[in-house]
Formats: structure tokens, C-alpha cells, sequence
């Protein structure tokens, strides 16, 4: 059993945290009342898969071939692959 005053709790709540989660009866004492301390597991949610941030990367930003150019009013991407003529 971890005994701990209120005023050690505020510094170490991790600490308390992770003793209680790890099982240990924990309990903090404020003004002469006790207080215990117990960690519940609760359901484990699972998540969805999010869509991704982005759906179509440019050439040049996976080969890290890319630049910013500064244009009057305004900052433009600009790849520094070459790029293939159609013909």
C-alpha cells in the first residue's frame, strides 16, 4: 500500500498513476479523510481506420524534389523534377 498527502500528489501523479495501474492500493490523505485509489480497465474501444491526409502526392515531394518560389503577393510549390514532354 502507497500512502501520499494531497500535496505529493500533485507532484507525483504520474508516479501515482502508474502505481495504481499496476495494481497497488493507493491512497491519498487530505485533511484527515482517505482516499483511495484504484484503476479500471475499461472497454477497449477500437478505432476506424481515418482516410488519409493526403490522397495524391506529387512526384517531386517523394523524391524530396521540391522548392517554394516567392512570387509577388503570393508563395507557389515548384517541383525540381524534370518533367517528360508529351508528344
Amino acid at each position: 500500500m502507497r500512502r501520499y498527502t494531497s500535496s505529493e500528489l500533485r507532484s507525483r501523479l504520474a508516479e501515482v498513476l502508474d502505481a495504481a495501474e499496476r495494481g497497488e492500493l493507493v491512497v491519498v490523505e487530505r485533511r484527515g479523510t482517505r482516499f483511495s485509489l484504484r484503476a479500471e480497465r475499461g472497454n477497449e474501444v477500437t478505432r476506424s481506420r481515418k482516410r488519409p491526409l493526403f490522397e495524391f502526392v506529387d512526384p517531386a515531394v517523394a523524391a524530396g524534389q521540391w522548392t517554394w518560389v516567392w512570387s509577388p503577393g503570393r508563395l507557389k510549390f515548384k517541383s525540381l523534377l524534370k518533367r517528360k514532354r508529351r508528344q
